[in-house]
């Protein structure tokens, strides 16, 4: 079953949730999939900025060491609380001992905070790092945050998805999904953004990106 297949099932499955959970979350997806403009985020060809995040177990971890061993593989991703999000990270986890065998090293990128990530890490079974980009700092440096409308507040509060404790501000921010493979000076070689949160790239395609460098 590829990726996006087992995305759309999530969707059907939501699609039977309580309207006043479902329509808000839809339709405030939706919007920003229309509107969103990506003329302000990285561009293939582009260097990243350089970064220092912790991960999970709160260790610093450094692009540059990160470019020092090899090209990087980098996804952002909204939360733990997002089935779209742990579908997409569990996906990649399948294909990790392929990307390592080519020398790439795999990163995720959150807005939650360390002990956030350690959960979902240690809950998708991930052998990879996840690094907490607390206050989206990170993300705003790439032009990929949506920050999500308020009327969202009173909709993650009925289902019990509490931002404030799980990114430390209560900005309703969150990154848009993306996935970047960066060769080991840094420029962006490949790129899926997608504003529309239940889209992610297949894994197969991000191995085709790594056997083309």
């Amino acid at each position: 079953m590829s990726l996006q297949t087992e995305l759309e099932n999530v969707d059907k499955q939501f699609s039977h949730a309580p309207a006043e959970i479902r329509d808000p979350i839809i339709s405030t997806r939706l919007d920003f999939a229309k509107s969103f403009d990506p003329t302000n985020a990285i561009k293939v060809g582009q260097k990243i900025p350089s970064f220092t995040l912790p991960d999970s177990l709160n260790k610093t971890v450094s692009s540059t060491d990160l470019l020092a061993a090899g090209p990087l593989l980098i996804t952002f991703y909204r939360g733990g609380w997002c089935p779209f999000c742990n579908i997409a990270l569990h996906a990649l986890q399948a294909k990790l001992p392929e990307i390592k065998a080519k020398g790439v090293t795999l990163v995720a990128i959150t807005p939650e905070l360390p002990d956030s990530s350690l959960t979902t890490a240690e809950k998708q079974g991930l052998t990879y790092p996840v690094l907490s980009d607390v206050g989206n700092k990170y993300a705003h440096q790439l032009g990929i945050v949506w920050a999500q409308p308020s009327e969202l507040r009173e909709v993650f509060a009925k289902i019990g998805n509490d931002l404030k404790k799980r990114n430390g501000d209560d900005s309703l921010e969150v990154p848009i999904p993306a996935t970047l493979l960066v060769d080991r000076e840094g420029t962006v070689r490949n790129l899926f953004l997608e504003a529309n949160y239940s889209k992610r790239v297949e894994p197969d395609e991000v191995l085709g990106w790594i056997n083309a460098l």
